[in-house]
C-alpha cells in the first residue's frame, strides 16, 4: 500500500515538473521571438496615412542623429589626440631626466635621439616662449614695438594700409581672409569642445561666430601669429578671451579664460584750460556712452586757473542734476597748463582703496562704450597696457566743402580715409591700472606745455616687462579742432606741434586741391569755353 502511494506521488510530481518546463520553454520562445515584418506598423501622420513628408522626415531625422554622432566622433578624435600629445611629452620629460641623472636604459637611446613629434611640439613650444605672447620684453625705443590690427569677421582696421591706405578695409588677399576666419573657427572649435568643462567654464548654449566681438592680431616675424579673440559671455558685462598662437604652423592654445567686468571702474581723467565749448561737447558725450550705457565711470577734471572754472562747474552739476550721476571730482589747480601735471594730479587724487583702471583722456575727444570695454579688457594690472591708437578728424570745413549742409557729429565719425587718419603718432590715450602708473613713476613734472610726456611714459612701459596692447580704435576718435603753436614753444615742440596741425587739415589730395585751386578753376575755366565755342562752330 505505502509502495503503491510512494509510485503515486512521484508520477503526479514528475507531471508537475513536465508542465512547468513546458510552461518556462513557450514564455522563452515568445520572448525571444522576432518580430514579423508583416506585421510592423508603417510610420504614420496624426491623419493615419503614409506619405512622401513623412519619409523625408523620417530621412531628416536620422541624417540629424547620424551628424551628431559624426561630431561627437570628431570631438572625441580630437580628445584623444590631445591625450595623446600630454602622454608624448610626459614620456619625453621622463627621458630627459632620466638622461640628465644618467639612468637612461638601455635600448631607449635611439627613442631620444631621433625626431618625433614630441621633438616638434617642444620647438613650437619654444617658439611661444620666445614670443611677446605671455609677458612684454624690453624694447629699445616706441619704433621697436610690433602693433596689433584690429579685425572682426567682415572688416580689418589697420595702421599698414599697404598700397591702398584704407584705414578700415575688408583684406584683399584671400590667404589674409582664410587666417582670420580660421583663427576665429579655431577659437570656437575649443570653446564648443569637452575641454571647456576642464577650464571650468559653464555655457547654456554654444558659441557661435555672431558672439565673436573684435580680435587683435600681429605677427611675431620671426616666431608666429598672435591672436587675442574676444567673444560674448553669458551676461551684457561678461566676456570670453581666447589667446591663441601660430608658430608659423598649427594654432596652439595659449589661454582660455573668462572676464567678469562687472566691478570694474574707469576714472575718465581730463585735463583742462578755459575750452568751455569743447568741454560741453564732451560733457554731452560722457553722459551718453559713460553714463547712460556704461554706468561704471568716474569723471575727473583737473582745472589749471580759475577762467571759466565756474561755468564748467555748473555743467557738471547740471549733469548731477539730470542724471542723479554723482561720482564727479572737479580739482583747480594754479598753475600753468600742463597736460602731464594735470593727469598725474588727477590719478593720485584717487581716495579709494581699491585699484581703478585709469583713462587718460582730452576734451577733443569722442568715445563709444564698446571703446570703454575694450578699455578693460587690454588692461590688467601688473602685466597689461592700453595703447589704442584713435581715428583722428579732418577739417569738416574741407571735407564737407562741397555739401550745403554739414553732417551730424555722429554722421561724422566714420573711419574712412577722406574723413580722417590713424594718429599712430599719439601716445596720449591710454587706459591703465593706477598702481601700474606710480610703479612706473609717472609723468615728467618737469614738461611744461603740450607734447613729449605722454611719450616718456610710453617708452618707460616699453623698457618694463609689461606687455603694451597698441591697437587701432574703432570706438575713438579725435575730433578737429583749430590748433594754434606758441612762438614760446622750444623747436623741437614748435616743429612738432606744425607738423600735427598740417596733418590734422585734410589729406594729402585735398590739400592739394587747395593748394593747386587757383590752377584747377582755371583748367575748368578753358574747359567751359573751348565747349561753349564747339557749337558754334
Amino acid at each position: 500500500m505505502l509502495r503503491r502511494w510512494l509510485l503515486y506521488l512521484v508520477a503526479r510530481m514528475g507531471l508537475i515538473t513536465l508542465g512547468l518546463c513546458c510552461c518556462l520553454l513557450l514564455l522563452y520562445l515568445l520572448a525571444c521571438r522576432p518580430a514579423s515584418h508583416s506585421k510592423q506598423q508603417p510610420l504614420q501622420w496624426s491623419g493615419g496615412t503614409t506619405s512622401k513628408e513623412g519619409y523625408m522626415a523620417l530621412l531628416q531625422e536620422r541624417e540629424d542623429s547620424h551628424r551628431h554622432y559624426v561630431n561627437s566622433l570628431t570631438k572625441q578624435i580630437s580628445e584623444l589626440k590631445e591625450a595623446l600629445l600630454e602622454r608624448t611629452q610626459q614620456l619625453h620629460e621622463s627621458l630627459e631626466q632620466a638622461k640628465s641623472k644618467g639612468i637612461l636604459p638601455q635600448g631607449l637611446e635611439s627613442l631620444h635621439k631621433n625626431p618625433t613629434e614630441s621633438d616638434l611640439k617642444e620647438f613650437f613650444r619654444s617658439q611661444l616662449i620666445q614670443a611677446e605672447v605671455n609677458s612684454g620684453v624690453n624694447l629699445p625705443n616706441e619704433y621697436a614695438l610690433t602693433p596689433f590690427d584690429t579685425f572682426t569677421l567682415q572688416t580689418v582696421y589697420q595702421l599698414e594700409g599697404g598700397l591702398s591706405r584704407h584705414p578700415a578695409e575688408r583684406p584683399a588677399r584671400k590667404d589674409r581672409r582664410d587666417e582670420l576666419i580660421s583663427a576665429v573657427e579655431t577659437a570656437l572649435h575649443i570653446l564648443n569642445g569637452p575641454q571647456q568643462h576642464r577650464d571650468g567654464a559653464k555655457r547654456k548654449q554654444t558659441y557661435s561666430p555672431a558672439d565673436f566681438i573684435q580680435g587683435l592680431t600681429r605677427i611675431e616675424r620671426d616666431r608666429g601669429s598672435v591672436y587675442e579673440l574676444m567673444f560674448k559671455g553669458d551676461g551684457s558685462r561678461d566676456f570670453r578671451t581666447l589667446v591663441l598662437f601660430r608658430p608659423f604652423g598649427p594654432v596652439m592654445k595659449v589661454k582660455s579664460e573668462s572676464v567678469n567686468t562687472h566691478g570694474v571702474v574707469i576714472n575718465i581723467i581730463v585735463p583742462l584750460s578755459k575750452r568751455l565749448e569743447a568741454f560741453k561737447q564732451f560733457i554731452n558725450n560722457f553722459r551718453e556712452a559713460g553714463i547712460q550705457q556704461d554706468g561704471r565711470v568716474h569723471l575727473t577734471v583737473v582745472y589749471f586757473g580759475r577762467d571759466q572754472i565756474e561755468q564748467v562747474k555748473a555743467l557738471m552739476d547740471r549733469t548731477t542734476r539730470e542724471t542723479r550721476f554723482r561720482s564727479f571730482t572737479l580739482i583747480q589747480v594754479n598753475e600753468e597748463f600742463s597736460r602731464g601735471r594735470g593727469l598725474e594730479v588727477g590719478a593720485r587724487a584717487w581716495r579709494h582703496k581699491q585699484n581703478v583702471l585709469l583713462f587718460f583722456c582730452d576734451v577733443d575727444v569722442h568715445f563709444t562704450a564698446d571703446f570703454l570695454t575694450s578699455c578693460r579688457l587690454n588692461a590688467e594690472p601688473g602685466k597689461k597696457v592700453y595703447y589704442p591708437v584713435l581715428f583722428s578728424q579732418y577739417n569738416p570745413a574741407i571735407i564737407y566743402s562741397n555739401q550745403t549742409l554739414r553732417p551730424s557729429l555722429q554722421q561724422q565719425l566714420v573711419i574712412r580715409k577722406e574723413n580722417g587718419f590713424w594718429r599712430d603718432f599719439g601716445f596720449g590715450m591710454t587706459c591703465q591700472y593706477r598702481s601700474d602708473f606710480i610703479n612706473i613713476g609717472g609723468f615728467d613734472r618737469s614738461i611744461k606745455g603740450w607734447g613729449l610726456e605722454d611719450v616718456h611714459v610710453y617708452r618707460k612701459y616699453l623698457h618694463s616687462k609689461m606687455m603694451v596692447i597698441r591697437a587701432p580704435s574703432r570706438g575713438l576718435f579725435h575730433l578737429w579742432h583749430e590748433k594754434s603753436c606758441s612762438d614760446e614753444l622750444p623747436a623741437d615742440k614748435y616743429k612738432m606741434c606744425m607738423q600735427t596741425k598740417a596733418m590734422s587739415e585734410a589729406s594729402h589730395g585735398q590739400l592739394g586741391e587747395l593748394f593747386f585751386k587757383q590752377e584747377i578753376e582755371h583748367h575748368l575755366d578753358s574747359q567751359k569755353q573751348k565747349s561753349e565755342k564747339e557749337p558754334d562752330d
